[in-house]
């Protein structure tokens, strides 16, 4: 599959979570597969500090008949702070808050 925008990168993304085999990790291998592909390709990424869980979870749900509110809440949490590890890192978190973990943050390990 092309992914040379933001539209195709997420339906990418949206198959590439179907695809995926494996229950515990999918999320999270595809969300930071998802920001190195928007890095590389559009020099932007997700900040997913403003992407709400039940929202996100929602969309993704309903991302395997139409993907356009999946796009729609991604769109307006991307930022250009694609070199902020801070930012990445708590997208890392994110992740796990989103699959129901939150006992650890990242920057207390």
């Amino acid at each position: 599959m092309p992914h040379d925008n933001f539209d195709q990168i997420i339906e990418k993304y949206v198959e590439m979570n179907i695809a995926h085999p494996f229950r515990e990790g999918n999320g999270r291998a595809t969300r930071i597969w998802l920001d190195l592909i928007l890095k590389n390709e559009i020099k932007q990424v997700v900040d997913w500090n403003l992407v709400v869980k039940e929202e996100y979870l929602s969309a993704m749900e309903r991302s395997v008949v139409k993907d356009t509110e999946i796009k729609v809440l991604l769109k307006q949490a991307l930022t250009d702070k694609i070199h902020d590890r801070a930012l990445f890192m708590k997208g890392i978190d994110v992740s796990y808050f989103y699959e129901g973990y939150s006992e650890f943050k990242i920057e207390e390990l």
